[in-house]
């Protein structure tokens, strides 16, 4: 079963430690971070299915890195800071955030609202189906991997996994910009459409498609995207 993996921002020591406590007794895997320079150098080399980012931080401006984080990462991003203003808040949801904790907070609250991110992210029940059989491929939902003909697996973030999941529900359709951004939340404007434009390069990258002529996720330039595969799940 796939174990969720969080990240931790914060410069606070204390912080880290009880969001960290709280989350791996709710089953999570967490990774925590005191400076944004540690937590881009690991974002190089593992993507979490969740960030959460205090906004203060001693060596980088917050809101930028939240930014950057919604147009390269593919992770769900939840800011959890101080500033309780109504511009902070709103800039933040508006440059990618997916929610926005006000401190001080109960641990139990921010582990309610990772799950219902989660939860509307995947956008299905505990009885849908978890793997999906393509062109060679198996997508394993339940454990966030690619299965190649060959045997080789190629693991994929919750992110990448709400997109790969879409596609394979709506075969040989059009998938308009407006229906990814009804189906997988978040604010439209262009942190959005970045956002789902690196995720595609992603998984294309994983199928082992041709950027410059994918087989399986094409671009109709102008209205949104088709997955041509034939998908059976089970």
């Amino acid at each position: 079963m796939h174990q969720p993996h969080v990240a931790i921002l914060d410069d606070e020591a204390e912080i880290r430690r009880m969001l960290a406590d709280a989350l791996s007794d709710a089953g999570f895997r967490t990774t925590a971070y005191a400076r944004a320079t540690e937590f881009e150098a690991a974002l190089k080399r593992t993507t979490p299915d969740v960030c959460l980012v205090d906004l203060g931080l001693p060596d980088r401006d917050g809101l930028a890195l939240v930014h950057r984080l919604a147009l390269e990462s593919g992770a769900t991003i939840i800011i959890i800071s101080g500033r309780s203003n109504v511009y902070d808040r709103v800039t933040g949801l508006e440059l990618g955030a997916d929610d926005y904790i006000i401190k001080p907070f109960e641990p139990a609250e921010v582990v309610a609202r990772i799950r219902a991110r989660l939860r509307k992210s995947r956008g299905v029940g505990a009885e849908a189906p978890m793997v999906a059989s393509f062109n060679g491929w198996q997508a394993h939902f339940d454990r966030y991997v690619l299965l190649a003909a060959d045997g080789s697996e190629v693991p994929f973030s919750h992110a990448e996994g709400e997109v790969l999941r879409l596609f394979l529900e709506m075969p040989k359709r059009l998938i308009t910009r407006a229906q990814m951004q009804e189906s997988l939340g978040g604010a439209a404007g262009e942190s959005f459409d970045r956002a789902m434009d690196v995720r595609i390069s992603r998984l294309r990258t994983k199928l082992r498609e041709d950027p410059r002529n994918p087989r399986l996720i094409k671009t109709i330039y102008g209205a949104g995207y088709i997955f041509l595969g034939d998908v059976n799940w089970r």
